[in-house]
């Protein structure tokens, strides 16, 4: 919060995956530092053979149906952690596992923490290597996922009073038509919006982006996927603007500072 502040961002958003545990300090933070602050979480979804990931913006954290949703998450969460550990043992990789712990809260154990210690710890050049060499299908870190399912996500993020966005769509390894049909079925269950401008994607992204947005007659978001100073997509504050045309999720917000 302090670091977003000194960016000159004006609202910030928490979105931790399959975790309220932040948000509690954010706001407080927020709070002292007169920023703009909004709840929120971003689960993982399994729709069909592909994991996305469904951000839920002005949630409700103690909204229960949400709660103990993302209770069953975690379970899974530390399930795939300890079989990551396994795998990449056997890859040669000793005490991956205990690595990764030892850079996160010790609750709740991500990809990304795996991807820091093989960077640290010489196996590959930066995160993104990691990914590539590591953790994706075919690769020896990779185990698959069992998440929520696309309707249930999206009622847990409604039953909480917020509104269901599609993280950045671009990132997914899918055809066009494949993501329009995502796009329609998360229409049909409830979602809100789409993730025109990230972090991650690039400005082409975006206006492909801001065009099926329109095409579904969905809401715009922007947000940064910033995981850190040692590896961010962007740096707080440098997003872009979203393309013209774009009806933005936060119009119609009402946020105290």
């Amino acid at each position: 919060m302090r670091r977003a502040h000194a960016a000159g961002v004006g609202v910030m958003a928490l979105t931790d995956h399959d975790t309220l545990e932040g948000l509690a300090e954010a706001a407080d933070s927020a709070r002292a530092l007169g920023l703009g602050f909004v709840p929120g979480v971003e689960i993982s979804v399994t729709w069909g053979e592909a994991t996305v990931h469904i951000v839920g913006l002005g949630v409700d954290p103690d909204n229960e149906e949400l709660r103990v949703g993302l209770a069953g998450l975690r379970e899974f969460r530390d399930w795939r952690a300890q079989e990551i550990g396994r795998r990449l043992d056997k890859a040669g990789i000793p005490e991956a596992f205990a690595g990764a712990r030892a850079l996160s809260n010790g609750r709740l154990i991500s990809r990304t923490h795996f991807a820091r210690f093989l960077v640290d710890n010489g196996y590959a050049s930066d995160v993104r290597a990691v990914f590539r060499k590591f953790l994706v299908g075919g690769k020896p870190g990779f185990v698959s996922g069992r998440w929520a399912g696309l309707e249930e996500a999206v009622r847990w993020i409604r039953l909480a009073g917020g509104q269901a966005v599609i993280a950045h769509p671009a990132r997914y390894k899918m055809t066009r038509s494949k993501l329009r049909r995502l796009i329609g079925e998360f229409v049909e269950v409830g979602g809100a919006a789409l993730e025109v401008v990230s972090g991650s994607h690039s400005r082409d992204d975006s206006f492909s982006m801001a065009v099926l947005a329109r095409d579904f007659g969905l809401l715009a978001s922007a947000g940064s996927d910033y995981h850190g100073p040692e590896h961010p997509w962007i740096e707080l504050g440098r997003l872009p603007a979203l393309p013209d045309g774009c009806s933005a999720i936060w119009k119609d917000w009402r946020i105290s500072h």
